[in-house]
């Protein structure tokens, strides 16, 4: 069994793991169905009121479940503001590259997924397009069911 470096066995340390994350998973899963039917459509709009073109700027309208979901993601352990690092540390570039270490996560590497995740939660308080592209592109849904897949892996009763 490995030690971890606080003296926890690797049990007790993924048992944890579980106990900290399961809840806001369990939350997030809620969201997969809509993601599944939105990846590749629109999510956001902009809005075109009476003459607004003429007189003002353009401002996007977000799908309410869009928003909800990340007012969720934003109460979680996952999001992250030091994500960059992970992106350096991963030599992160380009989508395929964020759903690579997606998929290759485990459990220990949560922080890893949070930080994909954190990207277009963050930046999308900058740049709403990237709230959009992260429905579209299938990131949430693909970060969602890893973490799902983990917990349930590593949930076992106990012995």
């Amino acid at each position: 069994m490995d030690i971890q470096s606080d003296g926890r066995d690797d049990l007790a340390y993924r048992r944890e793991l579980v106990d900290k994350y399961r809840p806001f998973v369990e939350k997030l899963t809620t969201y997969t169905s809509w993601l599944e039917s939105k990846k590749g459509n629109a999510v956001s709009s902009t809005y075109t009121g009476d003459g607004i073109a003429e007189h003002s700027i353009s401002f996007p309208v977000y799908d309410s479940t869009l928003l909800a979901l990340i007012k969720l993601l934003q109460s979680t352990p996952l999001i992250d503001r030091n994500y960059v690092y992970v992106y350096s540390r991963n030599r992160i570039k380009t989508k395929e590259d964020e759903l690579n270490l997606i998929h290759r996560s485990e459990l220990k590497d949560t922080a890893n997924i949070g930080a994909v995740m954190s990207r277009y939660v963050l930046e999308g308080m900058r740049r709403g397009s990237m709230w959009t592209e992260g429905v579209t592109s299938g990131i949430f849904l693909e970060a969602i069911n890893q973490l799902k897949k983990n917990i349930e892996y590593w949930d076992v009763p106990i012995r």
